[in-house]
């Protein structure tokens, strides 16, 4: 993605169902399961680097005895930096016999993560100022195990600021405002409750107070808590929670939003983000890996036994199609089929931008995240070449006048050429401080190979998707201009981003958004700012209705004009200015019926299409608009809704 989007979050947690000493004797180590779950970690580490965090608890660990821990960091390079720290930590400790590795009650005790749960976290800081206290897991604490919580998740709630406002109605003191803090507070207030009840019930039965603690663990129902918790949320969220007595939950969002896949083994049950780093790790085969049902609670209790439940009755599954088109690693089989396909659905409209003439053109891709999408547009460019070439030959047969030549012209002739021509040569980043500046830096992000397009081609290169269109303004078409082809074609794999995304992408400013700019351009170009202001009255009569009736007025924005029409001012408004060139830039979006056709089963298309699958994507759809029409701009769920 040409655009970088930061993305909330990754997720990785293992349990080990055998004790420490099983693998100490398989594997050699008392940290198989530390090891794991750094590795799991690392192969997700695209979908989280500006903060990381991990946690362990251990079961059954003597009265007394630390039994819960927690490293979180936001240094450069932080995932590794926690990693190596622990490990430099554990040999430095057997050197001077404080443990004994090969002991595993001696690791288990004196080592900070020689424990069964093990949880980690990769995090984009996307929301408001980002710092270590902003990395999950969060962690409540207690003197009881039983009420003892720690949380993290990939999520983003739309009514963080209600959820908020329920705590401060029900006496809670909420240190911040955020939805991370409203999950951990929240299934704690009701863990808190379910620790009381079955307190005074074992208490007026006459138990021990040397006895409780078993009874409460075995007895406490975190299903049905952790359920009740979740009946207000409002967004999409893959979470997991470890309770301190080792009972350990993960949940899915009722729409599937977000990703969550888990794995279990007689060794293991692990969780993570995406599907293939499980496989990967564990070695495991794609049928063992199953994604966590949408709307359902996997729950671990500290005796090892878990369930499957549902929490909420079954809605529209609607996952994220980013998670497609760009955030998921594409070593996943079934993401990489797809990303092929989406290329090849674009071939039709390329096959037009260039009027048919192969041999005057060069195709190309942009990110390296491109590339995949990038080998299924060239299959597809080739057999459409294919077909026309088989159907000339017939043509020439029946006309009698097929010859040697005629067959080279036809074959050899006139194909679709495929070049490396963009390269991303470094990481910039703004630290200039003037504007002047840092487009200066932005032009340089990428090189490109010189030589390669002729005066007479056009350059067609393929992009993930186009959401504020600044790169391709101030650095690719420069880049790509300086081959000096008569026309760029840039293709979008994603079709335009119209709307924000309130589920977890750094997608909330409607203004920013390239296709919004579009059409407002258009409108204002023909004198309607009057409808523009109609729209903003009708949005703030949204505002005042439920949120169950509330409608998409937005989509209002887009109605008078035809997909191809806004494409026509995108490719208009990002044309490279102040460079000695004057060749022709036309920018190619997918549809989105070829969208859906790609993507195998079921996607959320909010972003393109405007249609939330809950309710706070209306009421913040509404509100993005009100703060773009007032100048206020920003994330439009910042605010309660």
């Amino acid at each position: 993605m040409s655009d970088f989007l930061k993305h909330e979050c990754g997720i990785a947690a293992v349990r080990l169902r055998k004790p420490l000493a099983y693998y100490l004797d398989r594997y050699g180590s008392c940290l198989w399961g530390f090891n794991k779950l750094f590795l799991l970690m690392e192969k997700q580490h695209n979908r989280g680097q500006d903060g990381t965090g991990i946690g362990c608890v251990k079961l059954d660990m003597p009265l007394g005895q630390p039994y819960v821990q927690r490293r979180r960091g936001i240094e450069k390079d932080a995932l590794a930096r926690i990693f190596q720290k622990e490990v430099k930590s554990f040999h430095k400790m057997a050197r001077k016999g404080i443990l004994d590795p090969k002991d595993p009650a001696s690791v288990k005790e004196r080592y900070d993560f020689g424990g069964e749960i093990l949880v980690g976290h990769l995090r984009y800081g996307t929301s408001g100022e980002f710092d270590e206290g902003s990395c999950h897991p969060y962690l409540r604490r207690s003197n009881w195990p039983t009420r003892t919580l720690m949380v993290m998740g990939n999520f983003n709630m739309t009514n963080a600021g209600e959820l908020n406002q329920v705590l401060i109605e029900r006496g809670q003191h909420p240190v911040f405002g955020t939805d991370t803090q409203t999950v951990l507070e929240e299934i704690g207030y009701h863990l808190d409750e379910a620790h009381t009840d079955l307190y005074r019930k074992l208490r007026d039965a006459g138990v021990d107070g040397r006895e409780m603690p078993a009874r409460i663990s075995a007895e406490l129902d975190v299903p049905r808590l952790v359920g009740e918790s979740a009946q207000p949320w409002d967004g999409g969220y893959a979470i997991c929670g470890v309770v301190g007595n080792g009972d350990m939950f993960v949940m899915r969002d009722p729409r599937g939003i977000r990703p969550c896949h888990m794995l279990v083994t007689d060794e293991v049950i692990a969780f993570a983000s995406e599907r293939v780093p499980l496989m990967t790790v564990f070695e495991a085969s794609a049928d063992q890996v199953k994604s966590v049902d949408p709307g359902s609670i996997i729950t671990i209790k500290a005796d090892g036994s878990y369930s499957d439940s549902a929490f909420s009755p079954p809605q529209r599954y609607t996952p994220c199609s980013f998670e497609k088109i760009y955030f998921s690693r594409g070593n996943d089989p079934q993401i990489y089929r797809e990303r092929k396909a989406m290329g090849a659905a674009l071939v039709s409209q390329v096959v037009d931008s260039i009027d048919g003439s192969f041999d005057k053109a060069v195709f190309s891709f942009i990110p390296n995240t491109a590339e995949t999408a990038y080998y299924g547009l060239m299959d597809g460019l080739r057999l459409y070449r294919r077909q026309e070439v088989r159907s000339e030959i017939l043509k020439a047969v029946d006309a009698g006048n097929l010859t040697a030549d005629k067959l080279d012209e036809l074959i050899l002739r006139n194909w679709p050429r495929g070049e490396k021509l963009a390269h991303k040569d470094i990481k910039m980043r703004t630290f200039i401080s003037q504007e002047k500046g840092r487009d200066q830096l932005v032009s340089h992000v990428y090189d490109i190979t010189y030589g390669i397009v002729k005066p007479d081609d056009v350059l067609v290169a393929l992009d993930d998707s186009i959401v504020r269109g600044t790169t391709l303004k101030k650095s690719i078409l420069k880049i790509l201009a300086r081959t000096e082809p008569r026309k760029i074609v840039i293709c979008s794999t994603a079709p335009q981003i119209r709307y924000p995304d309130c589920y977890g992408i750094d997608m909330a400013d409607i203004g920013q958004f390239i296709a919004f700019q579009a059409a407002v351009a258009l409108h204002r170009k023909a004198g309607r700012q009057s409808l523009l202001d109609r729209i903003y009255d009708e949005c703030r009569e949204e505002m005042k209705k439920p949120a169950e009736e509330r409608r998409n007025r937005v989509q209002g924005v887009y109605s008078d004009f035809t997909d191809e029409e806004v494409s026509a001012e995108i490719s208009r408004m990002v044309y490279p200015e102040s460079i000695d060139w004057s060749g022709e830039v036309q920018v190619i979006f997918q549809t989105i019926e070829n969208l859906r056709a790609s993507i195998k089963g079921d996607c959320g298309d909010w972003y393109f299409t405007g249609d939330y699958p809950t309710p706070g994507g209306y009421a913040m759809v509404n509100n993005a608009y009100i703060r773009w029409y007032e100048g206020v701009g920003g994330r439009s769920y910042d605010l309660p809704l």
